[in-house]
């Protein structure tokens, strides 16, 4: 059978699109921006716990007193997490998905309820929408509108689209057909039977159809994330990409409580406007003894009212209070206030000189910004000027494809750091071994064991499928596939233990600034050479931010210096980077002027 290259087909239309529809595609991208903007900066101005009240008022009038009193104590666990500004960036992609999703989703559920045929070739349509990994849809999303929200957003409206038009055409093909034909038989015509007869009795399977699509969106946001949508997605993907548990399970919990939030909102609201609904929400309440109070609901003109007072107070405050957020140089003012954008993936070499280099051209009157990708987008997204720099390039090999594809659209500024290795480690206090050759016979000292990561990682392949067989181990060793985090984990155990342990690692690690290990030497070569990693920035970066560029083309970091580094900001904790990137640059002073001289720098 000859393969089909579907692939090789689809990159070339997607290039036509590109090179022909860029102007359809900017014009969708600055519209859906501004709504999404707009969103956000409604839910974001006001101060969290007056945002936390206007979000219970809401709930105590759609449910009741009690709902309003959780809504307001899961909001304000949010913002203890201090996940605020991440959780209603979330908020604002999930509301401005589900609209336009519904706008779409109703009148076709509509349409395909009337028509068979139209039904006919919708349900392989949503079939495919429904069930294809919803990363593919990242792809041509970054491609089209670059990083930001706008992928995410639209990987989102098509992730969530097919309950949202099935409920709807459910709903309104279970309407009784002998309601239906009274209807027409009293002449009334084909628009106000839908109006008035078949859409109020379909209304609470459409509404859980909203109910769906609000579900879905929100399940969406950590794919988001990894597009660079921000919000709660990119805290929980960075957590899981940087074994950060603690961080892992704040952030799950924060969109565990919008998750509960918004579907107790759309539930109520389904039974608000829907006449079957109201019927059995009032029987429901006067069967209610005891606790009823609980489930006091204000009318619409009170609730209305106190939403109006909480967003004119934060109002006020804000017009008070102001935005006084401003970076300062601490030095020579090379960059007087200009924006540049970092970027980087979630490796710990990646993270710690980004924000070494955040805090430095802090310092110099610029105005950084960071944001975690994986490289993929990253890289796209330097090609196509959206970011500015990132600092974890690992060359020739690693990255050799991205640099290959977009190598016109590039700008190398060179290694700060090499060469890289792969090793196998022991801890120090474990005597007598110091070369993968010492591991031979001595398989009983260590449990027969070799604590390895991700059985896919290249490393793990070259270890089992070179070095095992090399140095005579295969039969006395097994080598152990876990994760980064088992394999970090089991290190710890055994070194706190003071047990023998050898595991797999790779320099630069933070490992090595928090433990004191031996690096098995390698003397037959079997993980072969090293790599460099290297400063990557857009094309026009030179032009554009000259002193950088100097900087950055001198810029070149120890191991010792990195791991150390390195361990500052693991003891930091989630969150808080910036501020470790900037105590280890305290412990090490003249750091700033050594790395970012302004002497002769451009004005």
């Amino acid at each position: 059978m000859p393969r089909i290259n579907l692939g090789d087909g689809v990159e070339s239309a997607v290039d036509w699109l590109q090179n022909h529809l860029g102007w359809l595609f900017d014009f969708i991208n600055t519209v859906l921006t501004g709504m999404y903007d707009g969103v956000e900066t409604v839910l974001g101005a006001p101060h969290a716990l007056l945002m936390a009240g206007i979000l219970a008022v809401v709930a105590c009038w759609l449910r009741g007193l009690l709902a309003g009193v959780c809504t307001f104590a899961g909001m304000a666990l949010i913002d203890s997490f201090g996940l605020w500004d991440e959780a209603m960036a979330t908020l604002s992609l999930v509301l401005v998905a589900s609209v336009i999703t519904l706008l779409a989703a109703v009148p076709l559920g509509i349409w395909a309820a009337r028509s068979r045929t139209v039904s006919g070739v919708l349900r392989p349509v949503l079939d495919v929408m429904q069930t294809m990994p919803a990363f593919v849809y990242l792809i041509p999303g970054v491609m089209f509108f670059s990083i930001g929200p706008i992928p995410g957003l639209i990987a989102t409206i098509v992730f969530s689209m097919p309950p949202g038009v099935r409920m709807t055409e459910l709903g309104i093909r279970q309407v009784d057909g002998e309601l239906v034909e009274a209807a027409r038989a009293f002449g009334t015509t084909p628009r106000d039977t839908l109006t008035r007869v078949q859409l109020p009795l379909a209304l609470p399977t459409i509404m859980a159809g909203v109910n769906q699509v609000i579900m879905l969106a929100l399940s969406m946001v950590v794919i988001a994330g990894m597009a660079g949508a921000g919000g709660l997605g990119e805290s929980v993907y960075a957590a899981v990409t940087q074994v950060q548990i603690g961080g892992g399970v704040e952030s799950g919990l924060a969109v565990v409580v919008l998750a509960m939030y918004l579907d107790r909102m759309t539930g109520a609201l389904g039974q608000r406007v829907s006449p079957i609904g109201r019927r059995a929400a009032a029987k429901a309440a006067a069967s209610v003894r005891g606790l009823a109070f609980l489930r006091y609901r204000p009318g619409a003109a009170v609730a209305t009212v106190g939403v109006v007072v909480l967003a004119l107070v934060a109002g006020g405050m804000n017009l008070t209070h102001g935005d006084d957020r401003e970076t300062t140089a601490s030095g020579p003012n090379v960059g007087q206030g200009k924006q540049i954008k970092l970027g980087y993936f979630p490796w710990d070499e990646a993270v710690a000189s980004t924000y070494l280099w955040q805090n430095i051209l802090e310092d110099r009157g610029y105005k950084p910004t960071v944001q975690q990708l994986d490289p993929g987008p990253l890289y796209t997204a330097l090609a196509q000027g959206q970011m500015d720099v990132q600092f974890d390039s690992w060359l020739p090999t690693t990255h050799k494809q991205y640099m290959d594809r977009y190598r016109d659209k590039l700008t190398d500024l060179g290694a700060w750091y090499g060469p890289t290795s792969l090793e196998l480690a022991v801890p120090e206090y474990v005597k007598g071994v110091d070369s993968l050759e010492d591991l031979k016979g001595k398989g009983g000292q260590f449990g027969g064991k070799i604590v390895g990561i991700e059985s896919s990682a290249g490393m793990m392949g070259t270890l089992n499928d070179k070095v095992m067989g090399e140095y005579g181990l295969d039969g006395e060793y097994k080598v152990l596939s876990s994760s980064t985090s088992s394999m970090l984990a089991g290190l710890d155990r055994a070194y706190k233990k003071q047990e023998p342990i050898v595991t797999t690692l790779w320099s630069p690690h933070w490992a090595y600034g928090k433990y004191k290990l031996k690096k098995l030497k390698d003397p037959k070569g079997a993980w072969g050479k090293g790599e460099e990693i290297h400063a990557v920035a857009k094309k026009d970066f030179g032009s554009d931010f000259p002193d950088v560029t100097r900087w950055l083309k001198k810029f070149k970091m120890s191991e010792k210096d990195l791991a150390s580094l390195e361990v500052e900001i693991q003891n930091g904790g989630k969150g808080k980077e910036k501020e470790s990137a900037r105590r280890w640059m305290d412990k090490n002073p003249g750091l700033v002027d050594k790395l970012a001289p302004a002497a002769g720098a451009a004005s």
